[in-house]
């Protein structure tokens, strides 16, 4: 297990690449808390780091502990992080208040200059019910668009219309400096999941693939009702272009309990060529066990992500490991 704790659960997480060393940063939360579920209440952002994608060194922590009041003050829960042309870095992550007893999700930013030391901005983005519904508005991925000469924020959101278990999209924001941002319509097609998590959108070929991940009870009754299995795990969508419409092209999720049980898959370049990794949700056994999986290769075969989970992979030191 590349990454795993004794005393904390760590779920969700995003890379951040600083020359050699990779940087994850990790939602974690106490075991002490027994429920595995109530991690989510409780959650906060952890940061580690890496060479090799296998052996991380913990670092703790990311942020400081949110002031009473902040928008956070719950928990944090998962983002992204970005170099802005100034070279400082910024993670844009989801923040959840005790104010609102937990129910109300909202983009919210940190800011660094080296990935170690963060500082809490006033940044707070709101769904825009124009479109969205209110309470679901997180997991905030953000990348430049160059073609467009603009930033981009995908985030998990619900329409505010149609059946209640296909209302789940992947929203989108612009940004001309990072600070400012506008809100626009989804650039996906509801009517197939309740809700989408943990978007990011990876190159695929000639077009881009948009990794989502959504659980085993998040699949809609028209999507149930044409075959497709109840599945839980990481599935993806493709498009020609970052406006998308990013669509679901076949039912089959690139991650899901066909293969090792793991959620919230992202991709990483590294060694010349793309990982993927999630975290490990059960064991054999069906308990919890909250951990970031090895890396898996990650391939393109015919504009379609593939991964190989039977593929051998390197260990610290080997051929490719830290190429």
């Amino acid at each position: 297990m590349a990454l795993r704790f004794e005393d904390r659960w760590m779920w969700d997480f995003w890379f951040a690449r600083d020359g050699e060393d990779i940087h994850v940063f990790y939602l974690f939360a106490p075991k002490s808390l027994g429920e595995p579920e109530l991690r989510h209440q409780n959650a906060r952002i952890g940061h580690a780091v890496s060479r090799d994608l296998l052996t991380w060194t913990d670092l703790g922590p990311a942020l400081p502990d949110p002031p009473p009041g902040a928008t956070d003050d719950r928990a944090s829960w998962t983002g992204s992080v970005v170099q802005d042309p100034d070279g400082r870095w910024r993670m844009f992550y989801t923040g959840i208040s005790e104010a609102e007893d937990g129910t109300v999700q909202r983009v919210i930013s940190a800011t660094s200059a080296d990935l170690m030391t963060w500082e809490r901005t006033d940044l707070c983005v709101p769904a825009d019910t124009r479109w969205y519904e209110r309470r679901d508005w997180r997991d905030p991925w953000v990348l430049w668009d160059p073609d467009a000469d603009t930033w981009r924020m995908y985030v998990c959101a619900r329409v505010d219309a149609g059946p209640g278990d296909g209302r789940g999209v992947i929203g989108q924001l612009t940004s001309p400096d990072l600070e400012t941002w506008t809100v626009g319509p989804p650039v996906t097609v509801p009517g197939d999941f309740r809700q989408l998590e943990v978007p990011q959108v990876v190159p695929c070929g000639s077009r881009l693939a948009m990794l989502f991940c959504s659980g085993d009870q998040d699949h809609s009754s028209i999507r149930l009702s044409r075959g497709a299995a109840r599945e839980y795990g990481t599935h993806v969508l493709y498009a020609d272009s970052l406006d998308g419409p990013f669509l679901v092209e076949h039912d089959a999720f690139l991650s899901g309990d066909n293969g090792p049980s793991m959620y919230a898959g992202r991709a990483i370049e590294h060694g010349g060529r793309w990982w993927f990794l999630a975290w490990d949700r059960l064991d054999a056994a069906g308990g919890f066990v909250g951990a970031l999986s090895d890396p898996f290769p990650l391939d393109v075969v015919d504009d379609a992500l593939v991964v190989d989970f039977a593929a051998a992979r390197p260990q610290p030191g080997a051929p490719g490991a830290t190429a």
